[in-house]
C-alpha cells in the first residue's frame, strides 16, 4: 500500500466528491480514480460507492480511513523522536492548559523549565477541558494540565495540586442582600463554560441532584476567567477557580457566593496519551511538575 495512494484516499473520503478531491490535490480525475484502484486491488475490497452525485465509504473504506489516522499519527511521531533523538534535550513542547489554572501555572512552569533546558521552545494552547483532551487524544498536543475528572485508559494523569472551583457575581450583586440559599441562585441568568466542560456538568448536577432546574446560561464561553469586568457589569452569577477569584488579574470586583452546595473541590493534574510518544522535552517539563519545582507558591 502507498502512502500517496493513502493521502489520496484520505481527502476523497473527507470531501465525499472525486472532482473536489482532485481540485484540492491538484491532481486530475483519471488519476485518483487509479489511486483508488490501487489500493482497493492491494486491498482486496471496496473502498467507495456510488451515493447519487456523491460517493461514500464502504465498510471496508471506513475501517481503511480510521487506520489511516492512526498510521499518519504514528509517522508523525517517529519523524519527531527521531529528530529529538538526534537534537538531544531541545525541540518544542506542545501544551494545553486549561483557561483556568493558566494564569497562575503557567509563569513558574514556564521559568522553570526555559532554566531546566533553555533550548526548548513551547507551543502553548488554552482552552477548556473538553477540548484539552480531544487534541490530546489526536496528538495535537503532547500534554494538558486540567482538572482531573474522569477515568480514561487512553490517558495518564498525574495529580498536581488541589483546586477548588465557586460561583461568584458582582459585589454588588443583589443575591447579596440577605441570606442565601441554593434555590436562590436559580432566579439568575448565568456565564458557563460549554456543556461538555466538566465544571458545568457539575455545577448543573449540583442543582439537577437537588430536584432543582439546571443554571439558566445566558452567555456560554470557553474563557470565563478573562471576563471578570463582564461579570461585575451584570447579574450574572459565573463558576470560577478560588485561585482566579482570588489572585487573578481583575478579579477584585467579584465575590464568592459561599455555599457549600455549590463548592466543587478537585484535583489538577498533567495528562499524557497512555500510548503516544512523550519527546524527550515534554517528559521534563513532567519531571518538573511532578517533583513540585515548577508549582512553587501554588495551593
Amino acid at each position: 500500500m502507498d502512502l500517496r495512494d493513502l493521502t489520496y484516499f484520505e481527502t476523497i473520503a473527507e470531501l465525499g466528491h472525486l472532482g473536489r478531491a482532485a481540485e484540492k490535490l491538484n491532481r486530475s480525475q483519471p488519476a485518483l480514480s487509479k489511486s483508488i484502484q490501487r489500493l482497493e486491488e492491494s486491498l482486496g475490497a471496496r473502498l467507495f460507492q456510488r451515493d447519487g452525485r456523491r460517493i461514500k465509504l464502504t465498510d471496508a473504506g471506513a475501517l481503511l480511513q480510521a487506520r489511516g489516522r492512526q498510521l499518519r499519527l504514528s509517522i508523525s511521531e517517529t519523524e519527531r523522536e527521531v529528530r529529538d533523538f538526534a537534537s538531544g534535550l531541545t525541540g518544542n513542547i506542545r501544551l494545553g492548559c486549561a483557561a483556568s489554572m493558566a494564569e497562575h501555572l503557567l509563569p513558574q512552569l514556564a521559568a522553570s523549565l526555559l532554566e531546566r533546558a533553555p533550548a526548548i521552545t513551547l507551543s502553548l494552547s488554552i482552552a477548556q477541558d473538553d477540548v484539552l483532551r480531544e487534541s490530546l487524544r489526536a496528538g495535537r498536543l503532547d500534554a494538558i494540565i486540567c482538572p482531573l475528572m474522569v477515568d480514561d485508559p487512553q490517558f495518564l494523569a498525574y495529580p498536581l495540586i488541589h483546586d477548588e472551583a465557586v460561583v461568584v457575581a458582582s459585589a454588588d450583586h443583589p443575591i447579596f442582600e440577605g441570606s442565601v440559599e441554593l434555590k436562590d441562585l436559580c432566579q439568575y441568568h448565568w456565564v458557563l463554560g460549554a456543556p461538555t466542560v466538566n465544571a458545568r456538568r457539575w455545577i448543573d448536577n449540583a442543582f439537577l441532584s437537588r430536584q432543582l432546574p439546571a443554571p439558566r446560561v445566558k452567555i456560554e464561553t470557553n474563557a470565563i476567567s478573562l471576563l471578570p469586568r463582564l461579570i461585575a457589569r451584570t447579574q450574572l452569577l459565573s463558576f470560577l477557580a478560588r485561585e482566579t477569584l482570588e489572585h487573578g488579574h481583575g478579579m477584585s470586583q467579584l465575590r464568592e457566593v459561599r455555599l457549600a452546595e455549590t463548592t466543587m473541590r478537585r484535583t489538577v493534574a498533567v495528562w499524557l496519551r497512555a500510548d503516544g510518544y512523550v519527546p524527550p522535552a515534554a517528559q521534563v517539563m513532567v519531571e518538573l511538575l511532578r517533583s513540585g519545582a515548577a508549582l512553587a507558591g501554588q495551593a
